[in-house]
């Protein structure tokens, strides 16, 4: 079969807001059949804590230690938990559910798209596995999470090296298109991270800090030597190509693309309304 042709952006470093909204507008192009499927990586500035579209952020997160760190805050437009995306590669996958490749279930299109992650990983030298829970406990684990971190454990199809997290996604479906974006450490802030949320009790942290350290893991932790920020990029340039069968033609977004980023952005993802009203 004749490999298809997607689009590839590459945005480097951009505030909260305008990732989100950048996310946003191109699910709106190509529902539109403005632009083709696109894979987008990018990373944060500043470092942000991104909460799900569902989470209770008054209860759940500690808004004195995001303003200490100097961190941006954000709700993303995909469900899941509190991430903070600090050393690490962000990516995120447009597609239209009709597309041929893409499974109707929100979990089999997980296992498709995060075929791309896994081939990354292999390119950086990791064994990666999908997370498939095993036992009826771990199913519905999986649908009431005790924590609001994250990479406090696995969900379906989510990449594990030598059973601990590797890489967090999330999944929207808008006007007939899929969004999964996703996180793909490369160092981790233990401390800093759960800085960011609130317990009932320091007991209660300390245990879910001792259980998070077998539960989840950075590249770097696993790498006999460091890799660096352009190696995972590369791999995983690769490993989206490989992984979905497809070639790349890069994007640049026009003037009038941005413009409606920005507006976006402002008129959003940027305002309290939409960030602290859950």
């Amino acid at each position: 079969m004749e490999k298809e042709t997607w689009y590839f952006i590459d945005s480097g470093n951009c505030p909260p807001a305008y990732n989100m909204a950048m996310d946003e507008m191109l699910m709106q192009w190509h529902s539109e059949g403005k632009l083709p499927p696109i894979v987008r990586f990018y990373g944060w500035n500043p470092a942000t804590l991104s909460v799900g579209y569902f989470q209770k952020v008054h209860k759940e997160i500690d808004f004195d230690a995001v303003q200490n760190y100097g961190l941006g805050f954000v709700r993303r437009p995909t469900g899941g938990r509190g991430v903070l995306h600090d050393q690490e590669l962000t990516y995120s996958v447009i597609v239209s559910e009709a597309h041929r490749e893409m499974p109707a279930t929100v979990t089999e299109a997980y296992r498709v798209i995060s075929e791309g992650i896994l081939q990354g990983f292999r390119h950086l030298g990791l064994h990666a596995d999908f997370s498939i829970p095993r036992t009826k406990e771990e199913e519905e684990a999986l649908k009431a999470p005790r924590s609001a971190v994250c990479f406090d454990a696995p969900s379906w199809y989510e990449l594990v090296v030598e059973g601990r997290k590797i890489a967090g996604s999330a999944q929207t479906r808008q006007k007939g298109v899929i969004l999964q974006h996703g996180s793909i450490l490369l160092d981790m802030e233990e401390n800093k991270l759960f800085d960011l949320f609130k317990y009932p009790n320091q007991r209660v942290r300390e245990r879910m800090q001792r259980g998070f350290k077998h539960k989840a893991a950075a590249i770097n932790e696993l790498k006999s030597s460091p890799v660096t920020m352009r190696d995972v990029s590369e791999a995983f340039h690769h490993g989206f190509a490989e992984g979905l069968n497809i070639n790349w033609h890069p994007y640049q977004l026009t003037k009038e693309e941005e413009k409606q980023v920005h507006a976006l952005a402002e008129q959003k993802y940027g305002t309290d309304e939409w960030n602290y009203r859950r």
